[in-house]
C-alpha cells in the first residue's frame, strides 16, 4: 500500500518498495513572479488562437501543437515529471469529452434529426411568421432562441444554428454571423446547463450555486443592451429609433429572469427560463405593437440581406400544419422537460447514486500546500 508521499516537486518518492512520481504544484516558477508565470502559462492558449484565427490551421492540428507546447512548458518551466504531465493531459481530454464534447455530439444529433425530417425548415418559418420585420427576427432568433440553444448545448451550437436560420430569412452570411455572435454574449456564462460555472466550482472548490448567483447579478446588466445592439447591427440608428421598445422589453425580461433563476431557483436553468420568457415577451409585444415601418429583407441598410427564396416566402405565407409545428418544437421541449425534472431534489439525489467518482490512475499531484488535488 502506498501512503501519502512526501511533498516534493517532480521527485520519485519510494514507500514500501513502490516508486511513485509526485508533483507539487508551483504557481510562480518564473522569477518567483505570479504575473510572469501566468504569461508563460498562457502561451499554449495564445498559440492556439493565432493558429486558428491568423494562420487558419486545421483545428485538430492547432490543438495538438498547443498541447505539445503545454507539455513542454509543464516539464521545463513548472518542473512537472513527464509521465505526470502526460497523465494530466489524458485526464483533461477525458474531462473535455465528458461532459463537454458529449453535450455537443448530442446537440448536433438533435439538429441533424430536425434537418433530415424537414422540421428545421418548419422552425424557421414559424419564427418568420412572428414578425416580417428583420430587426424583430434578429432579436427573437439570434437572442432568445440562441440563448435556449446555448443553455441546452453551448460550445458554438447557437451561433451555427441561428446563423443558418437568419440566412434563410434573407440575412447575408457575414451579417447573420455577426448577429449570432453578438447575441451569444449574454447567455454564454450559463451555457450547456451552466457547465462553465460548474467547472469553475470544481477547480476552485467554491460552491457552484454561490458562483452562479454572483454571475447572475452581473450578466443581466449586459443582457439589457444586447437586443438593442442587435437591432442597431441590422438597421443602424433607424433600427434603434423604431424598434427599441421590443428590444428593451426582451432585454429586461431576459435580465430579470436570468437573475431570479440563478439566485433563487437553479443555476443550470438560468438561460432556459430567461430565453423562454424573453421569447414569449417578444411574441406578446408584437401582437400589440409593431414598428412604424417594417424592415424587409430587400431594404436592409447597406445591402445587409438578400430576398428570401420565393419557395420559402410562399411557405411562410401558407402556415404549416400545427401538428408539424409541434413536432418541430418537440425535441427542444423534451430536453427542457428532462432538465427541469433533473433539478428536482429527489431526482437529483437518485441520479447522484449512479455517479462514480475516482482518482485518475497514476496521477499524483498535490497543491502548493501539499494537499492532494
Amino acid at each position: 500500500m502506498i501512503t501519502q508521499p512526501p511533498v516534493s516537486r517532480g521527485l520519485n518518492c519510494t514507500d514500501a518498495g513502490y516508486s511513485v512520481a509526485v508533483y507539487q504544484q508551483v504557481l510562480d516558477p518564473v522569477a518567483d513572479s505570479l504575473a510572469w508565470s501566468s504569461l508563460i502559462a498562457a502561451l499554449p492558449l495564445l498559440l492556439l488562437f493565432v493558429m486558428l484565427g491568423v494562420l487558419r490551421v486545421t483545428a485538430w492540428v492547432a490543438s495538438l501543437v498547443s498541447l505539445a507546447l503545454a507539455l513542454v512548458l509543464a516539464v521545463l518551466v513548472y518542473g512537472m515529471p513527464f509521465g505526470q504531465a502526460l497523465l494530466a493531459g489524458t485526464e483533461g481530454a477525458a474531462f473535455g469529452f465528458f461532459p463537454i464534447l458529449w453535450i455537443v455530439i448530442n446537440a448536433i444529433c438533435v439538429y441533424q434529426m430536425t434537418v433530415e425530417t424537414g422540421h428545421f425548415d418548419v422552425l424557421r418559418r414559424s419564427f418568420a411568421r412572428v414578425s416580417a420585420d428583420q430587426r424583430v427576427q434578429a432579436v427573437i432568433i439570434a437572442f432568445s432562441f440562441g440563448a435556449l440553444l446555448e443553455a441546452l448545448a453551448g460550445f458554438g451550437t447557437p451561433v451555427a444554428v441561428t446563423s443558418v436560420m437568419l440566412m434563410a430569412l434573407g440575412f447575408r452570411p457575414l451579417k447573420a454571423a455577426a448577429l449570432a455572435l453578438t447575441a451569444n454574449t449574454a447567455p454564454v456564462a450559463f451555457g450547456a446547463m451552466a457547465t462553465p460555472i460548474l467547472t469553475l466550482g470544481k477547480v476552485t472548490d467554491l460552491p457552484s450555486d454561490t458562483l452562479g448567483a454572483m454571475v447572475g447579478r452581473q450578466t443581466p446588466i449586459l443582457a439589457l443592451f444586447v437586443p438593442l445592439a442587435l437591432v442597431a447591427i441590422v438597421d443602424g440608428w433607424r433600427g434603434l429609433r423604431e424598434t427599441w421598445p421590443v428590444a428593451l422589453v426582451c432585454g429586461i425580461v431576459f435580465a430579470l429572469a436570468q437573475y431570479a433563476t440563478s439566485n433563487f431557483i437553479s443555476v443550470p436553468l438560468a438561460d432556459v427560463v430567461a430565453s423562454l420568457l424573453s421569447a414569449a415577451a417578444v411574441v406578446g409585444m408584437v401582437r400589440v405593437w409593431r414598428p412604424r415601418t417594417e424592415q424587409a429583407p430587400a431594404v436592409v441598410a447597406g445591402g445587409a440581406a438578400d430576398e428570401p427564396t420565393p419557395e420559402f416566402a410562399q411557405r411562410v405565407a401558407n402556415p404549416d400544419d400545427r401538428a408539424e409545428v409541434a413536432k418541430a418544437y418537440a425535441p427542444y421541449a423534451i430536453i427542457i422537460a428532462v432538465f427541469v425534472i433533473c433539478q428536482i431534489t429527489a431526482v437529483k439525489k437518485l441520479l447522484d447514486k449512479a455517479t462514480v467518482k475516482f482518482h485518475w490512475p497514476g496521477l499524483h499531484v498535490v497543491s502548493p500546500k501539499g494537499k492532494p488535488v
